[in-house]
C-alpha cells in the first residue's frame, strides 16, 4: 500500500466528507479511494470512518488521526514546494495580511515599490485587524500591531506601537486642556475597535492602574474617520504615534503630555510586528518580500 496516498485520500475525504468529492479532487474513480482507505484502516487497525448509505462521518479516532496527519502533510507539502524553489526566480503569490491603518499608511507605499522590483511576484493583500494563525489561514507574511506573539514564527519588529492622545485647538480652547490623566474622564472620548473591543485608556498612577476613558462619542475600527472627528474638535483621539504625527506636525491635532503614563494596554514594549513561519523564509517570495519590508523600515532614518 501506498500510504502516503492513502493519507492524502484520506484527508481530502474527511475535509470534502465525500468519497465521491474527493475522487472529482484527485480525477479517480471513487471505488479507489474507498479502497485505500479502507486499505490504511486494515493496516491501522482501527475505523477512520462512520459509513451509512447516506452519510461519511469521522469517528473519534478518525479525527484524532485526521488532526495528526494533515499537518504532517502540510509540512511536507510545503518542504517539496521548498526544494523545488531553490535558487528560482522569485514569483507566484504573495499572501500578506496587514491591519488596515498600517497597511494603507505605510506598508502600500513599500508594495508599490516591491511589485516593481519583483513583477513576476503577485501581491495577495487583505487588511483585516483581526490576528491570523500563519499555519491555518495559509498566510505567507502578517504584520500585526501588539506584543510579540506566543505563535511558533518569526517575529520581526518593524517599528514602535506606542499610542498618544490627542485633541485638535478648537476642543482645547472649548473643552480645556486635561490637567492630568484622571481629568480625562470629564472629556469626549474617540475609540478605535478592536476585534477584541474599544480600546481603553488606561493610567498608571502611584503603582496603581486606572481606567481614565472618557464618555465615547465614537467607536469604530475606522481610523481616518477617527482622525476626521478630531480635527473638528469632537473628541480625544488615542491612536498609535505614527498615525497622529503626520496631523501634529501640520498643526491639526495637539499631543496631550501627562504626569503619568497613559496607554491602552498595561503591557510594556508594544510594536509593530512582521510575522512568518520560519521555513517559509527558504521560499524566493517570501525571502524577498521579508527582506524588503525588513530593510524599508529598519533602515537608518
Amino acid at each position: 500500500m501506498d500510504q502516503l496516498r492513502a493519507i492524502r485520500y484520506f484527508i481530502v475525504t474527511a475535509e470534502k466528507g465525500s468519497f465521491t468529492q474527493a475522487a472529482k479532487q484527485f480525477n479517480v474513480p471513487a471505488s479507489s479511494i474507498s479502497r485505500r482507505i479502507a486499505d490504511l484502516e486494515q493496516s491501522l487497525d482501527a475505523q477512520l470512518f462512520s459509513r451509512t448509505t447516506r452519510s461519511l462521518s469521522l469517528t473519534e479516532v478518525g479525527e484524532q488521526y485526521y488532526n495528526q496527519v494533515r499537518s504532517v502533510v502540510q509540512q511536507l507539502e510545503q518542504c517539496d514546494q521548498a526544494v523545488r524553489d531553490y535558487q528560482s526566480v522569485p514569483k507566484g503569490t504573495l499572501k500578506i495580511t496587514c491591519m488596515s491603518g498600517f497597511a494603507e499608511r505605510e506598508l502600500i507605499p513599500v508594495l508599490n515599490l516591491f511589485s516593481q522590483t519583483y513583477p513576476e511576484i503577485t501581491i495577495d493583500l487583505e487588511l483585516n485587524d483581526a490576528l491570523s494563525n500563519l499555519q491555518r489561514d495559509d498566510v505567507d507574511i502578517a504584520i500585526r500591531g501588539g506584543f510579540v506573539p506566543d505563535e511558533r514564527v518569526i517575529a520581526l519588529r518593524l517599528m514602535s506601537n506606542e499610542f498618544i492622545a490627542a485633541a485638535s485647538q478648537g476642543y482645547l480652547a472649548q473643552y480645556g486642556v486635561p490637567s492630568s490623566t484622571l481629568s480625562l474622564r470629564h472629556h469626549k472620548g474617540l475609540y478605535y475597535k478592536t476585534p477584541s473591543g474599544s480600546t481603553p485608556w488606561l493610567s498608571e498612577i502611584e503603582g496603581q492602574w486606572h481606567n481614565v476613558s472618557a464618555p465615547a462619542v465614537l467607536s469604530t475600527n475606522s481610523g481616518n474617520w477617527l482622525i476626521e472627528k478630531a480635527i473638528v474638535g469632537e473628541g480625544i483621539i488615542m491612536l498609535p504615534r505614527w498615525v497622529l504625527a503626520p496631523h501634529i506636525e501640520v498643526g491639526e491635532l495637539v499631543e496631550l503630555k501627562f504626569e503619568h503614563s497613559l496607554r491602552v494596554t498595561q503591557q510594556q514594549e508594544m510594536g509593530v510586528y512582521m510575522l512568518y513561519p520560519q521555513r517559509s523564509y527558504a521560499s524566493p517570495k517570501v525571502k524577498v518580500a521579508v527582506d524588503f519590508i525588513k530593510q524599508h523600515f529598519l533602515q537608518p532614518q
